[in-house]
């Protein structure tokens, strides 16, 4: 059986659990942890996270929650370091760029969905099921302001398992960038793109899937092919019957934009800005469809990771 070397004062831990997986050649899902660290309050934010990884384990993969703590990047965590992500104090928000710093100043964060893509790929786990991506920013023409997960799905060879792209963002830009970087878009069972907390954003996409192995399938044909390593995009919409109203994301939505340019809230204060707005706007039911979405990625994703692995 192949064994995964992990030296003395390597920046990338794998689980013992995980790496006796990547030895065996089993399904493999990774997690972020920010929605544990920053998207979530005590003590649910836990309880999500062993909630996803069950999720995770009934369809047959291991998970593989992804932190850096104590500057290591760890690829999988145990229920102590689980704890320790949703409970300590001051932990940092981590995105790619900020992964050289930690390391080398043995700083502990949560990973967003750039560092947990690239940190997933560098471990050798293929398959990754997230929330909702970054994207371009509304007013993007004047700020300039696009999310670091776009760079960086352009130039890794990672799944990820989403329900779009998070709704605060310019959705048609978003799709028109994730276009010219060359990312593979399949839709789940739809024609058209997730819109994070709604079923749809109403913006059509180019590829269908029914099934996790035609995923598989893609994943495969990417690998034959060659080429610069780009991601595959699986947009997984949240049901109808869990998601956020229309018309009420739509109205707290626009009050939140308000509030921002009149509160003169820029850069990367925004999103936490939108998003907490859109929770208090909405008596907690977008945390709620958020969830809804998270839980159906993790599924989806160890069903692709178990067809990936079998080969079918």
């Amino acid at each position: 059986m192949r064994t995964i070397e992990q030296p003395a004062g390597s920046t990338l831990r794998h689980s013992p659990e995980v790496a006796e997986a990547l030895a065996q050649g089993a399904p493999i899902v990774a997690l972020e942890s920010t929605i544990i660290s920053h998207g979530l309050p005590q003590p649910r934010n836990l309880e999500v996270a062993v909630e996803l990884e069950e999720i995770v384990r009934k369809a047959g993969a291991v998970p593989a929650t992804i932190a850096v703590l104590d500057g290591v990047a760890r690829i999988g965590l145990n229920k102590h370091e689980l704890k320790r992500v949703a409970g300590e104090p001051g932990l940092r928000k981590l995105g790619f760029r900020d992964l050289p710093a930690a390391a080398a100043l043995r700083v502990s964060g949560a990973t967003t969905v750039s560092a947990t893509s690239f940190l997933a790929a560098r471990a050798g786990i293929r398959v990754f099921a997230t929330g909702g991506l970054g994207g371009v920013h509304r007013e993007w023409a004047d700020t300039q302001d696009e999310s670091a997960d776009l760079d960086m799905l352009s130039r890794t060879r990672i799944t990820v398992v989403c329900a779009g792209v998070k709704s605060i963002l310019d959705v048609p830009a978003t799709l028109q960038r994730l276009e010219t970087r060359g990312v593979t878009i399949a839709g789940f069972r739809t024609d058209e793109f997730p819109g994070f907390y709604l079923h749809t954003s109403g913006e059509p996409i180019d590829w269908r899937i029914e099934t996790p192995a035609e995923a598989a399938g893609i994943m495969r044909a990417q690998d034959a092919l060659g080429g610069p390593e780009s991601a595959l995009i699986v947009a997984n919409p949240v049901p109808l019957e869990d998601q956020l109203d229309p018309a009420l994301h739509d109205r707290v939505l626009a009050e939140a934009l308000d509030a921002a340019e009149r509160e003169q809230v820029t850069g990367q204060a925004i999103t936490p800005f939108l998003l907490g707005y859109l929770v208090r706007g909405t008596d907690g039911a977008s945390l709620e469809a958020n969830l809804a979405a998270v839980r159906g990625n993790a599924r989806l994703a160890g069903q692709i990771a178990v067809s990936w692995s079998r080969g079918n």
